[in-house]
């Protein structure tokens, strides 16, 4: 049986044996010796830059991921995916056969009746504008995510008793109630007297506290039973919307003209996109930009390796001569430090996989520590879509993040490793 051979010059060695001899060698080089205090001092260098860049990639990423997974599954998990509205006020007959029809759209897996309005809420400290969901209970907890960021109390309470309300934790805090206490909810409709005309306002009993994390929904949003908002407005044996859930969010535009080919005249379609699309998108399209310019901070220290693999070329320029009077092809030698410099990009990679993947699943509670003892709240609702710090690990950000350490570590060592091949034995012997 033949044998593959490498040429050698004078000698000859298998391949398989070339090959594990450089890879000894390139351990040999990659670990800590006194006689190679120089390389081995190169070599921790760049395997600590490439830890930090991947340990800062990964844990970016997956704050990246937290609050995309927060605001399309949890702020729209409570948030309708679309909402079909209209400005008349069609009896409830009309809607359940509307419902009906919308339910037989494939894509749409749940639908749940909303009487939506503005009004005042007053409490013991003061009063302040909210935006009123008059909802079915029952069919509200099936749609909705509501019910796991309830605080106290419950959304099926709404269904218990007349009168209840369900609200934000920041409105609770603002108007000073808790669970069981009072609050005056008052609509925009008047009441005509022969005194004086009077708002419309009912006292409702605080049953429920949520915090989602969203100004929008902790600060503004209450809910109440359907029929106590048709009570409240006016607006008997009616309501002014449909909500849907969709089988996929990010393709509930693509099921806008089969919903609104099911619409009589009058009904329109809203969507999450129109609501917070533009807070998604930025978040999408901040985590392409950070991503990349983290990428450069990998290539950055990828190039380090190749300015150390090129330092440790000069500093072993005798051994290279040694080995190949000895019979080591110019391949064979190209093959040791391209073996290096996979070594350290494993090395490094691998560090840094494990410390990022560490950080980023205690990066959440890291970041309420800091806020505890700075004392000061860095992500504030105003601006950003939650005010906590979310984070979301995922496998696929690891395997693409370590697949591309590697290849980066194999490009760069590519030059340093034909530097190696070209030397002359002789001229290294003789400069030495």
């Amino acid at each position: 049986m033949n044998t593959a051979k490498v040429n050698t010059g004078n000698h000859s060695l298998p391949r398989q044996q070339s090959t594990w001899l450089a890879a000894r060698i390139a351990l040999r080089y990659v670990s800590v010796g006194r006689r190679s205090q120089l390389v081995s001092f190169m070599s921790l260098l760049t395997i600590g830059g490439l830890a930090l860049s991947v340990t800062i990639l990964i844990a970016v990423l997956s704050v990246m991921n937290g609050f995309d997974r927060e605001v399309r599954e949890n702020v729209l998990g409570v948030l309708p995916h679309a909402t079909v509205s209209t400005q008349e006020r069609p009896r409830s007959a009309s809607w359940l056969a509307l419902d009906e029809r919308l339910q037989a759209v494939p894509g749409i897996e749940l639908t749940a009746p909303v009487l939506t309005a503005n009004g005042v809420l007053s409490g013991p400290l003061g009063s302040k504008g909210v935006m009123v969901n008059g909802v079915d209970p029952q069919r509200e907890q099936e749609i909705s995510r509501l019910p796991r960021f309830m605080r106290a109390g419950s959304l099926q309470a709404l269904a218990e008793q007349r009168f209840q309300i369900v609200l934000g934790q920041t409105l609770a805090e603002q108007m000073g109630v808790g669970i069981g206490d009072s609050v005056s909810l008052y609509s925009l409709n008047v009441s005509i007297n022969p005194v004086a005309p009077l708002p419309v306002q009912r006292r409702f009993t605080v049953a429920g506290i949520f915090r989602v994390g969203t100004q929008e929904l902790d600060e503004q949003l209450v809910m109440i039973a359907l029929p106590d908002a048709q009570a409240l407005y006016r607006q008997p044996d009616s309501y002014d919307g449909l909500r849907l859930r969709t089988s996929d969010v990010l393709a509930v535009n693509q099921l806008r003209v089969a919903i609104e080919q099911e619409l009589p005249q009058g009904f329109y379609v809203e969507t999450w996109t129109q609501w917070f699309g533009a807070i998604y998108e930025n978040i999408r399209l901040s985590r392409t930009i950070v991503g990349f310019l983290l990428w450069l901070l990998v290539a950055v220290a990828a190039f380090n390796l190749v300015v150390s693999l090129v330092m440790i070329v000069r500093d072993k320029r005798s051994d290279i001569a040694i080995l190949r009077t000895m019979g080591a092809s110019p391949g064979m030698i190209g093959r040791i430090f391209v073996l290096q410099g996979c070594l350290i990009g494993l090395m490094g990679a691998g560090l840094g996989l494990v410390l990022g993947s560490v950080l980023a699943l205690n990066i959440s509670a890291l970041y309420r520590w800091l806020e505890s003892t700075t004392g000061t709240q860095l992500l504030s609702a105003d601006v950003y879509p939650v005010d906590f710090l979310p984070s979301q690990l995922l496998w696929s950000d690891l395997g693409w993040v370590s697949s591309g350490v590697l290849l980066l570590c194999l490009l760069a060592s590519l030059y340093p490793a034909w530097r190696a091949a070209r030397v002359l034995p002789a001229e290294a012997l003789r400069a030495d």
